[in-house]
């Protein structure tokens, strides 16, 4: 039985009311392999649900951990039954999830407001990190700042990076106990015209869109380096996190609002990148670098990503296989290294993804 006949895609979406009483459904949703519709997943989870993130144990694929508006939750069955586990502070909303990458059993999961938090017995007990805080670049009324994504550098284990939307990013090299900001070239970085962005509303002016980070990826094939994504495109520090340079992915994409990043885990040379037009658009597409971000090619052909693309997963055993979900629910896949490409409809009503994981 090959892995992909094997597999489950998971999707992570948000519940929302809008102000016409509209509302959007939120949860958690599996498909099994070659099944025709997606499991809504609610036994032990909060109800209406809102999930952000979904992290599979590196180790055992049983073990999963979502984040939810009241906290982390924890499956050890592949996702049949989940359970809070001992956390420390009620009502909290879970915005990222990252496991240690050599000891498994350390997990660091991520809130808004910026906080942090992290279990060292693979995720039953957790207690807050009073150091982790944000540098506050970047405050706005009505918006909590988000710690949107936890990722670690395998060459040097106890580094611990975490990006903040909307703030920047912090640093932590001894496993979570003392923290540095890592933000101050972003905000340079900002003085140039081309990289000047404000919404509006915010503290920090023009800077805004440079420490508008949404994802990382650090790469084995690069000691040192750190990916970041963010609103104004793709950028990359050599020296972990120190200097950040524009990686210039517009040379390659007329899209460049960079929503994640990822390495494959079956070759550190080759990285994958969601772009789109901006937070709320009608366009994205996935880019392809097989030399560690030097030059990117667009991969998805045959399907036209109609909203902003959000998130992208390879599966663990088989680099042919790899999937992205947009803002809007649309799930697009490959299962034979991109010669063709094929939607996997979500229910109606899911309309506000941010997640997309596969067993």
């Amino acid at each position: 039985m090959s892995a992909v006949s094997q597999s489950h895609l998971w999707v992570g979406a948000g519940y929302s009311v809008s102000k016409a009483g509209v509302a959007s459904r939120g949860g958690l949703f599996r498909r099994r392999a070659k099944a025709t519709h997606w499991e809504s997943i609610s036994a032990g989870l909060p109800e209406n649900v809102d999930v952000r993130v979904i992290s599979v144990h590196p180790q055992n694929p049983q073990i999963i951990f979502v984040g939810t508006q009241d906290g982390p939750f924890r499956s050890l069955d592949g996702g049949e039954h989940w359970e809070r586990p001992f956390f420390p502070d009620r009502n909290v909303p879970i915005w990222s999830i990252g496991i240690h990458p050599t000891r498994p059993e350390v997990i660091y999961a991520g809130a808004a407001p910026v906080a942090l938090y992290r279990s060292e017995d693979g995720g039953l007990h957790w207690k807050k990190l009073p150091q982790a805080q944000s540098p506050k670049h970047c405050e706005k009324a009505g918006f909590d700042s988000r710690t949107i994504r936890i990722s670690f550098d395998a060459n040097r284990p106890d580094d611990v990076y975490v990006a903040l939307e909307v703030s920047g990013v912090i640093r932590s090299t001894d496993g979570g106990e003392s923290w540095q900001d890592m933000s101050a070239s972003l905000i340079k970085l900002a003085e140039q015209p081309h990289l000047k962005s404000s919404v509006g509303g915010r503290s920090c002016g023009d800077c805004e869109g440079m420490l508008d980070s949404h994802a990382m990826a650090i790469s084995e094939a690069a000691p040192d380096t750190v990916f970041l994504a963010l609103r104004m495109g793709l950028f990359r520090s050599d020296d972990r996190g120190g200097r950040w340079y524009d990686t210039k992915i517009g040379q390659f994409s007329p899209l460049t609002y960079c929503r994640d990043v990822m390495v494959c885990p079956h070759n550190p040379q080759v990285m994958y990148a969601c772009l789109s037009e901006a937070a709320f658009s009608r366009a994205g597409s996935l880019y392809r670098s097989d030399d560690v971000a030097k030059t990117w090619k667009r991969i998805d052909h045959g399907i036209r990503i109609q909203s902003t693309l959000m998130s992208v997963c390879v599966h663990p055993r088989d680099a042919a296989s790899l999937y992205c979900v947009s803002r809007s629910g649309q799930v697009v896949g490959t299962e034979d290294a991109g010669q063709s490409w094929q939607e996997f409809p979500l229910p109606s009503g899911v309309q506000d993804v941010y997640t997309i994981a596969c067993i």
